[in-house]
């Protein structure tokens, strides 16, 4: 059997390369929540109800991926690493709620070619304060970034899914 010549080996390199390149972890996520809560989050398990599942479907747009969603808690805070799609591939962020508000929300890892603007401190800091309103929505208006509008929408879906879950694991 003859050997492949070099050049045939460019795409799947090409393709191995962008794939790694691709995913930007900018912050790990156990890194997110010794960061948001401390030494003290205790992780706990949320079992989606066919209730709750309509519910987030509803606020997401589509079906929830899981039948569980793993947090942290830490007092009255709560922290919540949620993924989502933004044009073809998942973001993954961190939100910390407390008082049925967000109180920071943070992209671990982003893997879209563009639109990464979302990670910087000035986009997110929108986030904070942000509720939770009776028709699924936030109480706050959302600045979008030019070039970034699904990853915009893909950081509201999960803000909203985060208010909603907290509000759910405090429900007795």
């Amino acid at each position: 059997m003859r050997d492949l010549p070099s050049w045939a080996l460019i795409p799947s390199v090409l393709v191995a390369a962008h794939a790694v390149a691709g995913e930007q972890v900018y912050l790990a996520p156990e890194a997110f929540i010794l960061q948001a809560l401390g030494g003290h989050a205790q992780p706990r398990i949320l079992w989606l109800t066919k209730p709750m599942q309509a519910e987030l479907a509803a606020t997401l747009g589509h079906a929830p991926s899981q039948l569980r969603q793993r947090y942290w808690v830490a007092g009255e805070k709560t922290a919540w690493i949620l993924e989502e799609i933004g044009k073809e591939e998942p973001i993954t962020a961190g939100f910390v709620v407390a008082g049925d508000r967000i109180e920071q929300a943070r992209v671990l890892v982003y893997r879209e070619s563009r639109g990464m603007e979302i990670r910087y401190p000035a986009f997110l800091r929108q986030y904070a304060g942000a509720e939770l309103t009776a028709d699924r929505r936030l109480n706050k208006e959302i600045d979008g970034i030019a070039g970034a509008t699904l990853s915009v929408n893909a950081m509201v879906r999960m803000a909203r899914e985060a208010l909603y879950l907290d509000r759910m694991s405090r429900a007795p």
